[in-house]
């Protein structure tokens, strides 16, 4: 039976399951945002949606109470175990950090001794991890940078990122800074989010219905979207996983609600910043400092200690390959930091960081993080490693930045660095295909030193290379070099572009193959073949005008040499000694004057054999919007008495080399000219800014730790600020309500606080008391009144210390008649606070019972019995003269049935003539016996007549009765 119920239960979770969850992310000016989206989303979304924001620990929120007026979804306060349902809004609860798992909410307690404590951050990646591409990411208003690291992990795990407009935002610091991560898809006021995020939804990506198959076979635009991808950002993502590259090209249509992958590449050929977009989500790096703690502690107490000490030399090479934004360089210089001041000793360490995103390279270049790296790196290695600035973002410390060099690197086509000690490639293997996955490993294999260290990703394995590593730690993937050289990676050419040979592509396709890994060649080769149509040289060089080495033609292995170290693309570097001066200086002449330079019979040794060769450069031709390229070409001559052509210069070695000495020694001398006075003038400054340093970093430790105390406190303030605001308006607007109902009940009414002082008064209040504005905050017995024959003091006091309310109608001096009500006021069923005095103005009602009275006392006097009755026979009026005539009082007949006081004798024509004619409003004479109290009976008179309504209906009758004889009987 327990089972049936927990099935039960479970299918009706799976009803209430949403398509998408959605966290909400809100601080300082967040309220308001919240209230506009909320106001603008439907109650029926098929979403759920759960709200984190920046709470005080010491004042209750009232999120709950201000957002209802503006949804029909129900609102939660998170509670432990709760299922998320579709529909519905959670809140998360003070002193709580908020995470989910398999769709239930779990809370845990804030830790003040952590440090910032940042909750959206810590929600966004628990949601990104259990939802993966059904998580949504919103940030609004707020200060900080609290949810920029949640974004990245729901963009890595394929969710969407929505951000609210700078403009649109009270507090711009958390949209700004996520914003600045370039990786949002939308960035909207957030009265617009709604729509926009509905309309996401719907799109077959993200409903999941069937759609990447269409694109998996449209070989066609596929091939399109690459070539456009490598001509604006010189990448090929031909052999990246099918699956990623797919998942992120749906994402780009569904965020651009297209359908069709056709009008996806009209698109991209239409508008040039969807290139990049895309370019950027393909390449989206997501990273932080000591990711996976538990693999930098081992490096930090096993593995670099053990390098440190066997190498013994004091220069320390590492490579991070995908630095994307250089956390993780960071990360190692710093453990590396730590490492050589545990062991005692100094080394030169060199991280070479490379990405091939080049705007990730420059912000990692910078050395500039949000606060919200204090959630990965300890209290003190962010006082040690980092400086605070005014911007709110830390900056890595000089030693730190001058370990590492960030380069834009290529991994799959760029030669590798050479003699490195430790290379870290975490995640980025699992985007490749095997074939690229073989090479770069390849690649680390020929730049890793023999033992040296090879850090993967968690999902990530040396794959084929397995005889190549030794494991050193299964789970933390750390590897190690066993010293091998792959055959492949031996004799590569370091300088020739990565071409795959496999044919197992992206899509199996002969088509393709040509026209992806040929489209960039057959440009330069047209280029080159203009040029060579009336020439033929031995071998030749493509080289920039910053004489790059782009191309090599023919068989050119006697006349290039690769030292070791990091690679230089200079051309005058990588030729021979011999030919580097006549080189170097024609290709500048070529760019300067743009006519081709010619040297002939140039003497050189290669190997044991002596040669002669003719040099001929000049530009290379092609269009004006290309980019300005020079052609080397080398002629090795047969005989050195061949005949020189007359239109070439016979190089002589000796005179061209004093001429090229004497202009760089010329230009060397200006050079140390300039650059002397220059640091004279900088040795100056910087005295006096050393001081001035100093002082400011004194007092910049002092301000950054209370600035952070009080940038927390002001986040916290703000949001019970602004609740309390709502609060007030809300109050306010009541407070009007009571104004305008007080003034058009035209009662004069007085409040008087807890100490008998007036508090407030109504204008009414003016005909009884003289009051004025000014006379709010004085005791109520400075007033002066017209009341007359009250002691209006002596009654107020008796209610403020009974606190028990009382009436009395009151005279004024001009006649008017009051009831004065005095009550007591309280805020509650046991906080007295004071005394509410209203006047009733009776003055009418006082005339007309005095009228009556009048008319009562007239009645009395008359020597006749008056009864008056409802059509019932109830007695309503018995006057004297009837307790006279009949022996019963007042008080005994009225609410009486006149048949039992009086007992009529009428006869039964009677009874139906006095019936006939009150009915037709008239009245009746006649005579009849009737009864006294002493059973005694007499002959009376009667005359009745009709008692009538406004409407003119018969309501009671009155009867005027004399004696006419009496009959006395037992």
């Amino acid at each position: 039976m327990e089972k049936r119920v927990d099935k039960a239960d479970e299918v009706l979770h799976d009803k209430q399951t949403p398509s998408h969850y959605v966290g909400i992310g809100a601080s300082a000016g967040g309220l308001e945002a919240l209230e506009i989206f909320f106001k603008e989303m439907p109650p029926r979304n098929n979403l759920a949606f759960i709200v984190i924001q920046h709470l005080s620990p010491d004042y209750k929120s009232m999120m709950v109470e201000l957002l209802a007026k503006h949804t029909e979804m129900p609102i939660y306060r998170a509670e432990e175990g709760t299922f998320v349902e579709k529909d519905s809004v959670y809140l998360i609860p003070p002193k709580k950090n908020l995470t989910i798992f398999h769709g239930k909410l779990l809370l845990s307690d804030q830790d003040p001794s952590k440090g910032i404590n940042l909750p959206i951050d810590i929600f966004f990646r628990s949601l990104a991890e259990d939802q993966a591409d059904k998580a949504i990411g919103i940030i609004l208003s707020g200060t900080g940078s609290d949810g920029t690291r949640g974004i990245r992990s729901i963009k890595e795990n394929g969710g969407m990122v929505m951000v609210q407009d700078e403009n649109s935002a009270k507090f711009d610091g958390m949209p700004r800074s996520a914003i600045s991560t370039g990786i949002t898809d939308y960035i909207l006021p957030p009265g617009v989010i709604p729509s926009q995020l509905l309309s996401f939804i719907k799109h077959p990506y993200a409903s999941k219905t069937e759609f990447a198959k269409s694109i998996f076979t449209n070989e066609d635009n596929l091939n399109r979207i690459f070539a456009a991808l490598r001509e604006k950002h010189k990448v090929d993502f031909t052999y990246y996983k099918p699956s990623t590259v797919v998942r992120r090209i749906e994402r780009r249509m569904s965020v651009n609600q297209i359908h069709e992958l056709e009008d996806y590449v009209k698109y991209l050929q239409s508008y040039g910043h969807e290139v990049s977009s895309l370019y950027r989500e393909l390449l989206i790096g997501v990273t932080n400092f000591f990711r996976d703690p538990e693999v930098f502690k081992a490096l930090k107490e096993k593995w670099l200690p053990e390098l440190f000490q066997r190498e013994g030399r004091r220069e320390i090479r590492l490579w991070v390959a995908g630095c994307s934004t250089g956390e993780e360089a960071y990360t190692l210089a710093i453990i590396c930091q730590e490492c050589m001041e545990e062991l005692g000793k100094n080394f030169d360490v060199k991280i070479f960081a490379t990405d091939v995103d080049g705007d990730a390279i420059q912000q990692a270049g910078i050395g500039a993080y949000p606060e919200s790296i204090a959630a990965d790196v300890s209290p003190s290695q962010l006082s040690k490693y980092f400086s605070k600035q005014s911007d709110g973002h830390f900056y890595i410390s000089r030693s730190i930045r001058e370990m590492v060099v960030f380069a834009k690197h290529n991994i799959i086509k760029d030669p590798p660095f050479t003699n490195i000690n430790l290379v870290s490639c975490r995640n980025l293997l699992i985007y490749l295909q095997p074939v690229l996955q073989k090479k770069v490993m390849e690649w680390f294999n020929f730049s890793l030193r023999s033992q040296g260290i090879l850090l993967l990703g968690s999902s990530e394995s040396t794959g084929d290379m397995i005889d190549y590593f030794e494991s050193l730690d299964h789970k933390g993937k750390i590897f190690r070099s066993k010293g091998k050289r792959h055959q492949a990676a031996a004799t590569m050419g370091l300088v020739s572009s990565f071409a795959p040979k496999s044919k197992k592509m992206f899509m199996p396709s002969e088509r393709r193959e040509h026209s992806l890994h040929m489209y960039e060649e057959e440009v330069l080769l047209d280029r080159i073949l203009k040029t060579l149509s009336q020439n033929y040289f031995s071998c030749g060089f493509v080289v920039s005008e910053h004489l790059d080495l782009l191309h090599v033609l023919g068989k050119a292995d006697a006349y290039l040499k690769f030292p070791s170290g990091k690679v230089n693309n200079d051309i005058s570097k990588l030729v021979i000694k011999e030919i580097s001066i006549p080189l170097a200086t024609g290709i500048q002449r070529v760019f300067n004057i743009n006519e081709n330079v010619h040297y002939s019979n140039i003497s050189l040794v290669l190997g044991k054999e002596k040669k002669t060769v003719n040099l001929k450069i000049g530009p290379l031709l092609g269009k004006r919007s290309q980019a300005p390229m020079a052609i080397v070409l080398i002629e090795e001559l047969q005989s050195v008495e061949n005949k020189q052509d007359p239109d070439w210069t016979s190089y002589d070695i000796d005179k061209e080399s004093e001429q090229r000495i004497q202009d760089l020694e010329q230009e060397l001398q200006s050079t140390r000219e300039n650059l002397q006075a220059t640091i004279e003038e900088l040795e100056t400054s910087n005295e006096e800014l050393q001081a001035t340093n100093e002082e400011l970093l004194a007092s910049n430790e002092e301000l950054q730790s209370t600035n952070e105390e009080l940038q927390s406190v002001n986040e916290e303030l703000y949001t019970v600020n602004a609740e309390f605001q709502r609060k007030i308006s809300e109050l306010t607007e009541l407070n009007n309500d009571i104004d305008n109902l007080l003034s058009s009940s035209h009662l004069a009414t007085l409040f008087l606080d807890e100490s008998l002082k007036v508090r407030k008064f109504t204008p009414q209040l003016s005909k009884i008391f003289k009051i004025i504005m000014n006379d709010i905050g004085r005791p109520y017995d400075h007033l002066t009144h017209n009341m007359t024959k009250i002691n209006f003091k002596e009654l107020v006091q008796q209610v403020h210390s009974t606190t028990k309310g009382l009436d009395q109608e009151v005279l004024l001096e001009n006649g008017d008649w009051y009831l004065l009500r005095i009550l007591p006021y309280f805020t509650d069923p046991r906080s007295y606070s004071g005394i509410v005095l209203t006047f009733i103005d009776i003055t009418t009602r006082k005339s007309a019972e005095e009228k009556i009275r009048f008319q009562a006392n007239l009645i009395k006097s008359v020597d006749q019995a008056i009864i008056a009755t409802d059509l019932d026979g109830g007695i309503l009026f018995w006057n004297q003269f009837a307790e006279k005539l009949y022996q019963w009082t007042e008080k005994e007949v009225i609410g009486k049935n006149i048949l039992q006081i009086t007992v009529p004798q009428a006869t039964e024509d009677q009874a139906q003539e006095i019936l006939s004619q009150l009915n037709q409003k008239k009245s009746w004479h006649g005579t009849f016996r009737v009864q006294r109290k002493d059973k005694t009976s007499f002959l009376v008179e009667v005359k009745d007549a009709p008692i009538l309504n406004e409407d003119q209906e018969l309501v009671g009758i009155v009867g005027i009765t004399n004696e006419i004889e009496s009959v006395q009987h037992s």
